[in-house]
């Protein structure tokens, strides 16, 4: 486990290799786990005066695809290095106009639609264990996410997960629409649920990155769009994490996210 000289717990951060050059102090640390190496070294340094331990999702040069990222490996490398609150960091695309590029988004629930992924670490055949996921993101990470006041944030919205790598059809974006939902990406399962397994409190602040293609008529969603947006508005999430760093409790609280009472007996946490 790691912690700082006061012996605050670090906040995982999960995103980008662009978010290597906040951290002060940075050093990579290998982690073994029984899952597999995460995407990448885990860069262990500080920002905004916590101690942070930053993973790229996507690995060095962005060479994991959305739907092969390791991310068991990754979840359970934070977590035996002592993080117990993690906030995720992503790129999507809106599913309304009300939400323009370059919005950002603090969501409050999850519609999952991938498939082919390994979602769950209750497969070892030593037991069955559930997780409580009515609420996938931790409320009081939202709150500090919410009450920076930096970049006036959206409070809430139901993010869709989609498989990737490819985007979705019109039609797609049609029906995803009609449910009310919000925002779409490719990442957030099963990387949320595996967070709740291992009794992480999970945030995510998501930046739209362009408009979904059943919002407007057009070509659709491009990659070099994605890319070119993010860039633009990157400075913008990098504050709302800072911000968000500076009202984070010092350390896990008593809400939900860390229940595990319906574990099996057999299963330890790191």
């Amino acid at each position: 486990m790691v912690t700082s000289a006061s012996g605050v717990e670090p906040v995982g951060i999960i995103g980008g290799s662009g978010f290597y050059s906040l951290l002060d102090d940075a050093e990579a640390r290998p982690v073994e786990t029984a899952y597999g190496p995460p995407s990448g070294p885990v860069a262990l340094g500080s920002l905004a005066g916590r101690p942070v331990a930053f993973l790229p999702r996507h690995g060095a040069a962005h060479r994991f695809a959305p739907h092969v990222v390791p991310y068991r490996a990754n979840l359970w490398a934070l977590r035996s290095l002592g993080v117990r609150q993690v906030v995720s960091l992503s790129a999507v695309g809106s599913l309304t106009t009300s939400l323009p590029t370059g919005a950002l988004v603090v969501p409050d629930q999850i519609a999952d639609r991938t498939a082919g992924r390994q979602h769950t670490f209750f497969d070892a055949g030593d037991g069955v264990g559930h997780a409580s996921f009515a609420d996938p993101y931790c409320p009081r990470g939202r709150a500090a996410a919410l009450g920076t006041g930096a970049g006036a944030a959206h409070d809430g919205g139901v993010l869709v997960v989609v498989n990737g790598p490819r985007f979705s059809s019109r039609a797609e974006s049609l029906e995803f629409q009609s449910h009310g939902w919000s925002i779409i990406g490719m990442t957030a399962m099963p990387e949320a649920g595996l967070a709740r397994e291992l009794a992480l409190c999970y945030t995510t602040l998501a930046l739209v990155t362009d408009l979904d293609a059943g919002v407007e008529a057009g070509d659709g969603v491009t990659h070099h769009e994605v890319l070119e947006a993010f860039a633009a508005n990157l400075p913008r999430l990098r504050e709302l994490l800072v911000h968000t760093l500076r009202r984070l409790p010092s350390a896990q609280g008593d809400c939900a996210c860390g229940d595990t009472s319906g574990y099996p007996a057999s299963f330890v946490l790191p």
